[in-house]
């Protein structure tokens, strides 16, 4: 007797599986950590990173968790301070403004002295990016 196709489930891949990627992510977390803020290696490391993860997420490479069919009423407020943020800290970076009018970045830069701060910020920022690998 055939199953029908819509109920059978793919196996996940074995580097797909949260037992494998989030130390991968851990891994990758603290050793941009080690990095300091606005060096070029920290930048080259980011673009590698992001880069990679894009790939991995245009490539088709991992399965894909359905997307919400629509977003809830409360998610469009949340367009509004990004939309501002996004838009404010991209003015200031592109005018170089400098000390006197300085980027969001800047500001959290004394935060992120700490390897374990800046670590915690890489992983926060790695996880929501796979989060966006897999929709």
């Amino acid at each position: 007797m055939d199953h029908p196709r819509e109920l059978a489930v793919e196996a996940p891949r074995v580097w797909d599986r949260p037992v494998v990627s989030v130390p991968v992510l851990i891994c990758l977390s603290l050793v941009g950590g080690q990095l300091p803020s606005f060096s070029a290696g920290a930048n080259l490391y980011t673009l590698g990173t992001g880069g990679a993860l894009i790939w991995v997420g245009l490539s088709n490479r991992v399965p894909r968790r359905p997307a919400p069919r629509r977003l809830p009423g409360g998610a469009v407020w949340w367009l509004l301070p990004v939309t501002v943020f996004g838009v404010f800290e991209g003015v200031t970076f592109f005018l170089a403004a400098g000390d006197e009018f300085p980027t969001f970045s800047r500001l959290a830069d004394p935060f992120l002295e700490d390897e374990l701060v800046r670590s915690a910020a890489w992983f926060a920022w790695l996880s929501a990016f796979w989060g966006l690998v897999r929709r």
